[in-house]
C-alpha cells in the first residue's frame, strides 16, 4: 500500500525536467504516511520495454483463437469433461466456520472503531482491502468457493433460524434478478475508488458494520439462499470467480456433504445457463471498476483533467471526475462487448436472441476480470499482506503479540528495485495473458453451444477475440504506464 495523501508532494524539477528525474522525484513522494487511499496503490513506476510484452500478449491471444478454430468441434466439451476425484467430506462444519468468521469480523470492526488510526497498523483496512478483496479472490479463483464457508452471515443465519424457526417473509420477484447486487457493487466500487478516505479505520468500520446488518436483515426477510444469490454482491462475485477454480465440489450431495474433484479451469461452465441482463451488467461492472482503478492513477488520465501527477491534489479534489470515469469505463466496456456480440451474431447468421448470446458469452469475461484483478493488486498483496499479519497480532494497538508476528520485519523489497520490478511485471503480464487465453477458450466452448457449425462458431467469435486482444493490450499498458501512486 503506497501512501497517497490529500496534499501530494511538490515538483521541484520545473517544466524542463527530464522524465527520469521526474520519476525519481515522484518515487520519493510515495513514502508511507498515516493517510492512505486503499490497498491497490503501487509504490514504483515500471519503465520496461513494454512494447515487446504488449505485442507478445496480443499475439498469444490471437494465436490461441486460431488454434481453437482449427481443432475438432467437440474439443472444448471433451477438455472440460475430465475430472480427477480427490476425496469426500461432510458439510457439518460449515456453520461453525462461518460463526468463527463472524466473530473475527466483529473483532475487526471493534478494532476499526477503537484501535490504531494508522491503516497500516489497524487490521480492519488490511483485512478487507488486502486479505479479502485481493487474497481471498485469488484463492477463490484457484481453490473454489471458500467464501460459502467463510462468509460471516451463514452461521448467524442458521443459528437464528434454528432458535426461532425463522422463515423467509417474502420471496424476491423473478424480475429483480441480481440488480440489488449490481447497485451494491457499484456503491462498494465507489467507496473503494472515489471516497476520500476508504482506509480510515473508523469510517470503514461503520461502513462494513452497517453493510453486515443490512445484509443480515435482508437474509432473514428473503432467505439466505435467495438474498446471497441476488443481493449480497461479494457472494455473487466470488461465486462467479469460483466457476474457474481448479477444484470442483460435487453439487449432487451438497446438503449432506460433497466430493472434491480436480478439474480444468472453466470446466464448471460446460452447462452454465445464460446470465440475465442484471448478471451481464454485474460482470461487466466488476471488470470495468478494476480497470478504472488502474486508469484513474495514470499520468494520462490525470493529465486529461489538468492535474499534475507530481502535485496530486488528493481524492477529495477528484471526486467528480472519478465518479464520471467509473461510469464512463463501464459504459464503454459494455458498449464494446455488446457491439462484439451483435457483430459476431451477424457474421454467423445466428438465429439466437441477443440476450441469450450475450448472457452466455459474458462468462468469458470472468477469467479476464480475475486475471486483471490479481495482476493489478499483486504488489499490494505482497507488501500489505505482511502488514496485515503483523497487525492481526495486536488488533487494538495495546502491545499484544497474539501470533508472534507483531514485531515482524516488513520486507518491502519484494516490490521495489530493478530486479524485483522485472520479475513482478513479468508475473503480472503472464497472469493477464493467461487469463485472456483462458477467456478465448471459454468463449470458444460456449460458442459451440450456440453455433454447432464450425465456420459459424469461428465467425461469431472473431469480434469478441478482437475485443479481448484490445483489452489485453490495455491491461498490460495500465500495468506499465507511470501512475500517481
Amino acid at each position: 500500500m503506497s501512501g497517497r495523501t490529500e496534499g501530494g508532494a511538490k515538483d521541484h524539477c520545473g517544466e524542463g525536467c527530464s522524465f527520469p528525474k521526474k520519476a525519481f522525484v515522484y518515487a520519493l513522494t510515495l513514502s508511507p504516511t498515516p493517510a492512505f487511499a486503499h490497498a491497490s496503490d503501487r509504490g514504483h513506476v515500471l519503465l520496461l520495454p513494454t512494447g515487446y510484452y504488449v505485442a507478445g500478449g496480443a499475439l498469444a491471444v490471437a494465436a490461441s483463437f486460431l488454434v481453437l478454430a482449427l481443432l475438432p468441434s467437440d474439443f472444448p466439451a471433451r477438455f472440460w469433461r475430465r475430472r480427477l476425484p480427490l476425496f469426500a467430506f461432510g458439510d457439518g462444519a460449515r456453520t461453525t466456520v462461518s460463526l468463527m468468521s463472524f466473530a473475527g469480523f466483529a473483532i475487526l470492526v471493534v478494532a476499526g472503531l477503537f484501535g490504531s488510526r494508522d491503516p497500516l497498523s489497524n487490521p480492519l483496512p488490511l483485512a478487507i482491502w488486502t486479505l479479502l478483496w485481493v487474497g481471498l479472490v485469488l484463492l477463490q479463483g484457484l481453490l473454489g468457493n471458500l467464501w460459502s464457508w467463510l462468509n460471516p452471515w451463514y452461521g448467524p443465519w442458521r443459528v437464528i433460524s434454528s432458535l426461532f424457526g425463522k422463515r423467509p417473509t417474502w420471496r424476491p420477484p423473478p424480475w429483480l434478478g441480481c440488480w440489488p447486487a449490481v447497485v451494491l457493487f457499484f456503491a462498494f466500487a465507489w467507496f473503494e475508488l472515489i471516497d476520500p478516505a476508504p482506509d480510515d479505520p473508523a469510517r470503514l468500520a461503520w461502513a462494513a458494520g452497517l453493510y453486515w446488518l443490512l445484509s443480515f436483515a435482508a437474509m432473514l426477510m428473503f432467505g439466505y439462499r435467495d438474498w446471497s444469490r441476488r443481493g449480497e454482491f461479494l457472494t455473487v462475485f466470488l461465486a462467479m470467480v469460483a466457476r474457474f477454480a481448479l477444484l470442483e465440489r460435487n453439487e449432487v450431495e451438497r446438503n449432506e456433504g460433497g466430493r472434491l474433484s480436480l478439474c480444468w479451469p472453466g470446466a464448471k461452465l460446460s452447462n452454465a445457463a445464460p446470465l440475465s441482463l442484471s448478471g451481464i451488467v454485474f460482470l461487466l461492472l466488476a471488470l470495468s471498476s478494476v480497470s478504472f482503478d488502474g486508469l484513474s492513477k495514470t499520468f494520462f488520465w490525470l493529465g486529461l483533467f489538468g492535474h499534475n501527477p507530481l502535485e496530486f491534489p488528493g481524492r477529495t479534489a477528484v471526486i467528480g471526475i472519478g465518479t464520471f470515469g467509473l461510469v464512463l469505463t463501464f459504459v464503454l466496456l459494455a458498449a464494446a462487448f455488446i457491439f462484439a456480440i451483435v457483430l459476431g451474431q451477424r457474421l454467423a447468421g445466428s438465429p439466437h436472441p441477443l440476450g441469450q448470446a450475450a448472457g452466455l458469452l459474458v462468462w468469458s469475461i470472468v477469467p479476464i476480470a480475475l486475471a486483471y484483478h490479481v495482476a493489478h493488486y499483486l504488489t499490494a498483496l505482497l507488501v500489505d499482506g505482511q502488514y496485515a499479519v503483523a497487525a492481526l497480532s495486536d488488533p487494538f494497538a495495546l502491545g499484544w503479540n497474539l501470533f508472534g508476528t507483531a514485531a515482524m520485519q516488513i520486507e518491502t523489497g519484494v516490490a521495489a528495485g530493478a530486479g524485483s520490478a522485472w520479475w513482478l511485471w513479468n508475473v503480472q503480464a503472464g497472469v493477464i495473458i493467461a487469463g485472456h487465453m483462458l477467456a478465448v477458450l471459454v468463449a470458444h466452448g460456449l460458442a459451440w453451444r450456440l453455433h454447432p457449425v464450425p465456420a459459424r462458431a469461428a465467425l461469431s467469435q472473431f469480434p469478441l477475440t478482437v475485443l479481448m486482444i484490445a483489452y489485453t493490450v490495455f491491461g498490460l499498458w495500465l500495468l506499465a504506464t507511470p501512475a500517481a501512486g
